[in-house]
């Protein structure tokens, strides 16, 4: 059993994907009203060694020692991987160990205007920050970023980034009704995506529900409204989540033990972590087949949201 490792899990998007988990849960710079993970606990822009360099490499060790090589290591989790001053190191330590295996980072994109934390990325294969606003209103309703942090110096390290980097940078951006759909942000995201010049574009939306209530995932018709309206040829809907069921690295064992926990008593998603010993982004993935198959449902009460089997 690791501690900072997890999976590998089904990727929709990188196959079967090792996951790296660099902060303890929920050390992020922002605090997303959308984020499945739950609330920010410890909203900052300190970076510091979150996770001992030692105890990650330790893992990894053990890993590939027992286990065939994996699609992708991602550095994810359940906080920003970025505020770890030892990603840069990690990286170089897989590079030179590990070459053939191609490294993905999942990350906000919100530190990117420290140099500091471009140069540690630059080794990484594939970047995935996100971009869910261009105007510092929409930034403060959706992302409830750490009070050091500007949109314009967010979008201009992403664009810094982008001139730095030689590996691929697939920008995703979670698109809200109500929030960051209006004329305004749309004509400005679509200037920061040719600016920053990315690969893809990825639009996302919802799942399941987010940290508040007031919130709804966008439709397919107003998610292909918005390609429509920026046409640019780089930009696509990220595949439903039931597809992940087409993954090889796709578990039934695991989908079946978190419908066999919620069908004794709805769970909320730290319950599911504390039962199954999963680590939380790899209970999320199997959440989310779950739902798009409609074999469960959420209930949100005083202690959180709770899954439960589909009445």
């Amino acid at each position: 059993m690791y501690k900072h490792l997890f999976g590998p899990v089904p990727s929709r998007r990188l196959g079967m994907s090792l996951g790296v988990d660099l902060v303890p849960h929920k050390v992020c710079t922002l605090n997303c009203v959308y984020c499945e993970c739950g609330a920010t606990t410890n909203l900052t822009i300190e970076r510091s060694e979150y996770v001992a360099y030692s105890e990650i490499v330790s893992e990894l060790k053990a890993f590939f020692e027992n286990n065939a090589n994996p699609d992708y290591i991602t550095f994810s989790g359940a906080g920003e991987p970025c505020l770890n001053i030892n990603i840069g190191k990690v990286i170089n330590y897989l590079k030179e160990n590990h070459p053939d295996v191609p490294i993905a980072v999942l990350t906000n994109g919100s530190l990117l205007a420290d140099k500091q934390v471009r140069g540690e990325l630059l080794n990484a294969d594939l970047v995935l920050p996100s971009l869910d606003a261009a105007t510092n209103l929409a930034f403060k309703k959706i992302d409830r970023p750490d009070s050091n942090l500007d949109v314009d110096k967010y979008i201009q390290g992403l664009i810094e980034f982008s001139n730095e980097f030689k590996g691929t940078i697939w920008l995703e951006i979670m698109i809200l009704p109500g929030f960051n759909d209006d004329i305004e942000n749309l004509d400005l995201l679509k200037k920061a995506i040719v600016e920053i010049n990315p690969l893809k574009v990825q639009l996302n939306t919802l799942d399941r529900p987010g940290v508040i209530s007031k919130i709804r995932a966008a439709t397919r018709l107003e998610l292909q409204n918005i390609i429509d309206y920026w046409n640019l040829d780089n930009v696509e809907i990220i595949a439903s989540s039931a597809n992940r069921k087409d993954i090889s690295s796709f578990r039934k064992d695991t989908e079946n033990a978190i419908v066999e926990t919620i069908s004794r008593r709805p769970c909320t998603l730290e319950d599911l972590e504390k039962i199954l010993g999963l680590h939380i982004n790899e209970i999320n993935k199997y959440l989310d087949v779950l739902d798009s198959d409609k074999k469960i449902e959420t209930i949100r009460q005083e202690r959180g949201i709770f899954y439960q089997i589909r009445k």
